[in-house]
């Protein structure tokens, strides 16, 4: 029999992080939000709670859950707020994850405590100025002389690399050349802070403005070998690994935004009034409001399915793929819908959906766009690659 209830565990998490989104997140966020200012302390909160740790086993400090949990936790958040939660998901399936599924003892014991807390953020360095969504088409190199990686080149769109609390970035270089002449690519820790490792300012974005999002420069950037993470060579195939899971947590995200658009439009058609009566009893707003459920109901299992099956140890590429695919449609519709149901005020930024509107795009791109996706999935399918 297929169940797709949340265990007492993971309903239990859900109903902590809504109450913590709707308390702590949902009063302050909007004026965190107009000043592009980082949530620090509501990020120490999500630290406090153990957001950060859910996945990470107890002898490094985490709590000891799943992948499902995070997703669970990061769906409510973004309920309140997108910035919020793609700090979280960032931050564990970016930051943490790496170290926590490729890391040695050493680094492990060194990173996944502080991690786990919240005391410090890991950022995932692989987009670069160039190279947009053809991540293997890496330009930055790491030479290896005597007991050091000597780093240069460049990342961009990178989140979480340069708060007060980024303690390292996790990078992508070209390490040497395969017998087949491919680039080979590793990837290596680098501590925040490190000389030769420049922290541009902050981008201005359209959505996602109380997140926190660089881009990186590496000149003569040196540090110790033992930094590898995972075997030399294997980095490839380390950060496809990494994407598809952060997929499964993007998709829980782009779920929560689609949610929140359904809670607001709820609230205001029971306010708001016009030609005499209750918007919500007009069928046009009603049929709206229906089919944003629907997406909603759909991206949320599509999620829960590849989750499921990652947990199972199972293959979930492809359900990974069409998870990310259904909750960024399902976001960037609803945000729309949202927005046009709320008239004006939609259109001002202190109003939720206005800002769900401005978030739900960069959902379309990050983390693999949906062209990616789709290619993805028909590769899956048996279909030929280009």
């Amino acid at each position: 029999m297929v169940d797709y209830r949340l265990n007492d565990e993971h309903e239990q998490l859900r109903l902590a992080a809504r109450s913590f989104a709707q308390k702590e997140v949902a009063p302050v966020i909007g004026e965190h939000y107009e000043r592009e200012e980082f949530p620090y302390s509501i990020v120490a909160g999500m630290g406090r709670m153990g957001l950060f740790g859910l996945p990470v086993s107890e002898e490094y400090g985490g709590m000891g859950g799943d992948y499902l949990a995070l997703c669970v936790a990061l769906e409510e958040l973004a309920r309140v707020d997108s910035s919020v939660a793609v700090t979280l998901e960032a931050g564990v399936s970016l930051g943490v994850m790496p170290i926590y599924r490729f890391g040695d003892q050493r680094q492990r014991e060194q990173w996944l405590p502080r991690l786990a807390s919240g005391e410090i953020l890991g950022a995932f360095g692989l987009t670069e100025p160039g190279g947009g969504s053809d991540a293997g088409a890496t330009r930055t190199t790491a030479e290896l002389r005597g007991s050091e990686w000597v780093i240069n080149g460049s990342k961009a769109f990178i989140t979480n690399s340069g708060t007060d609390i980024t303690g390292f970035i996790t990078v992508t270089a070209v390490t040497g050349t395969k017998p087949d002449g491919r680039n080979e690519i590793s990837t290596i820790i680098v501590p925040a802070g490190t000389p030769g490792l420049t922290v541009a300012p902050k981008y201005s974005k359209v959505g996602w403005n109380a997140s926190d999002t660089h881009e990186l420069a590496f000149d003569d950037c040196r540090v110790p070998a033992e930094n590898l993470l995972g075997e030399r060579g294997r980095g490839y195939a380390q950060f496809l690994a990494t994407l598809t899971e952060g997929r499964v947590a993007i998709a829980a995200l782009g779920v929560g935004l689609a949610q929140g658009c359904v809670d607001e439009c709820l609230r205001y058609v029971e306010e708001r009034s016009a030609f005499g009566r209750r918007i919500g009893e007009n069928q046009a707003i009603q049929f709206k409001i229906a089919d944003m459920e629907l997406r909603t109901h759909t991206a949320r299992l599509a999620y829960y399915d590849a989750a499921s099956r990652m947990l199972r140890g199972e293959p979930y590429q492809k359900q990974a793929a069409i998870a990310k695919l259904a909750s960024s449609n399902a976001a960037m519709d609803n945000s729309r819908d949202a927005t046009q149901i709320f008239g004006g005020y939609g259109f001002m930024n202190e109003s939720p959906v206005g800002r769900f509107y401005r978030d739900a795009k960069i959902l379309e791109i990050g983390e693999g766009t949906s062209e990616v996706q789709r290619m993805l999935i028909a590769r899956e399918l048996g279909l030929p690659a280009e």
